[in-house]
């Protein structure tokens, strides 16, 4: 039985400092890249929105421009515009850095440095050659209809290494290597990317908590968000802040509004590896809730908790994405809503990397995963809201062992959420399920009443 009590809010328990991605992790990644693709050379694009792939294999991030990292002929290649050249002396790893004006922003000095054309052949780009390119995202059969399969990265750098490599040579996607949720590079993370992914969880979710708790009438949704103290780390996503009476567009960014009793409200953060979104009516828990809170309670919360909790118990070792979806598609039939997008996904340095957890889908649930639990009411109701996202790894025995020995301070912490999840909360989490936010499914659907939350009995 699910019932809303005082509970206290959990322990916003945040790492100190923010672990290091030791540098021999990217070479081993870069190793790896050239065994996976059926080529002689990759291309991996980055922009300011795209940078994840990139990042992943040499920790660059490109804050205004494109960027290349080309692996060809045994050696890493970092190809960035004017402002990348400053910024790419950070890269912990050894590159060849090469500039290309072309790939910078436009009125700027053209004068120096390569063409894009000479800067890929400087990277190794050669006739004849065999090369791939790693872009944003890739597609799926059912999404195209030519002979060609298309490559999500500017046609302007697609068109110069096909030029390159000519008649005689093949430009391949390579983007699946990476991104796919079955054996994709970035779909499963050592134990110290996911340290680095709870120190962004943590944070994420404890300045989330802070709006909330924040959140009160006559104040603006600025003054509110103001809360977080946000001091600087990128982001994986705008921070977002929405309340009314009807709030149909919860993506958007806070306004000078105020906020009003009664109203509906949502926000998130995300930081790169974790992302955290609540959403709940501006009202207090009383013991008897009435007319429009109580409805709110019976109908949208209650019930969306109820798939927020089976989901954490739902996700096991091996056990098939699909499983999954059709478990929370069961829990959700007959309350009236359905989940408006997967009911869970795979989480990186970008928010949304790919997914297991989708119809009919047999792809596993692996070791070093990491999940953003994400069920978005598609059919939320006039003026109510309903959400509770946090980020969380799944982990075998050797990968738990090793994070207990590399991270201990994490790991207790992770070991306390766990605590919490099942003697307050109520929910029976496997022995691989790492809770990375400091608020693991703690649902407090009225923001004046923050301590009050949603638990199974």
């Amino acid at each position: 039985m699910i019932g809303l009590e005082h509970v206290g809010v959990p322990p916003l328990l945040v790492p100190d400092e923010q672990p290091v991605l030791p540098a021999y992790e990217y070479e081993q990644r870069l190793a790896v890249l050239r065994e996976r693709v059926e080529a002689e050379a990759a291309v991996v694009y980055a922009d300011r929105e795209h940078f994840a792939n990139l990042s992943f294999f040499c920790g660059f991030d490109p804050r205004f421009e494109e960027a290349l990292l080309v692996m060809a002929e045994g050696r890493p290649t970092l190809i960035v515009a004017n402002e990348g050249l400053s910024l790419a002396s950070l890269v912990p790893i050894s590159v060849e850095v090469v500039h290309c004006p072309s790939l910078g922003l436009m009125g700027q000095d053209r004068s120096h440095g390569l063409s894009l054309a000479g800067a890929l052949h400087e990277a190794g780009i050669r006739v004849g050659m065999r090369a791939s390119v790693v872009g944003w995202k890739y597609f799926e059969p059912d999404e195209w209809s030519s002979e060609t399969k298309p490559i999500a990265a500017p046609a302007f750098i697609v068109d110069s290494i096909r030029e390159l490599v000519g008649a005689d040579g093949a430009l391949l996607d390579a983007t699946e290597v990476v991104m796919n949720p079955r054996d994709g590079l970035r779909s499963v993370s050592s134990a110290d990317q996911i340290a680095v992914f709870e120190w962004s969880a943590a944070r994420a979710s404890h300045a989330v908590a802070s709006i909330v708790d924040a959140a009160e009438p006559g104040l603006s949704e600025r003054q509110a968000v103001a809360a977080m103290a946000y001091v600087g780390d990128p982001l994986s996503a705008h921070i977002m802040f929405a309340s009314g009476p009807e709030v149909a567009v919860g993506l958007r960014s806070p306004t000078d509004r105020r906020i009003e009793l009664g109203d509906a409200a949502t926000t998130a953060v995300g930081f790169w590896g974790g992302l955290c979104c609540r959403a709940g009516l501006v009202e207090r828990a009383t013991p008897k809730p009435r007319g429009h809170a109580a409805d709110y309670l019976e109908r949208l919360a209650i019930p969306y908790w109820q798939a927020i909790a089976t989901w954490y118990e739902s996700i096991e070792l091996g056990k098939a994405g699909g499983e999954v979806d059709l478990t929370i598609r069961a829990t959700l039939e007959g309350t009236g809503f359905g989940s408006a997008l997967n009911p869970g996904h795979l989480t990186h340095l970008d928010e949304w990397v790919h997914t297991p957890i989708r119809p009919g889908s047999r792809d596993p649930i692996r070791s070093g995963m990491c999940f953003q639990c994400d069920i978005i009411p598609d059919r939320a109701g006039p003026g109510w809201a309903a959400n509770c996202e946090d980020t969380l790894g799944v982990a075998d025995a050797d990968l738990r062992a090793e994070l207990a020995e590399r991270h201990p301070e994490m790991w207790l912490r992770v070991q306390a959420r766990r605590e919490f999840m099942r003697d307050t909360l109520g929910i029976a989490l496997a022995d691989e399920i790492l809770p990375l936010s400091t608020t693991p499914a703690y649902f407090a659907p009225f923001w004046l009443s923050p301590d009050h939350a949603l638990v199974s009995s």
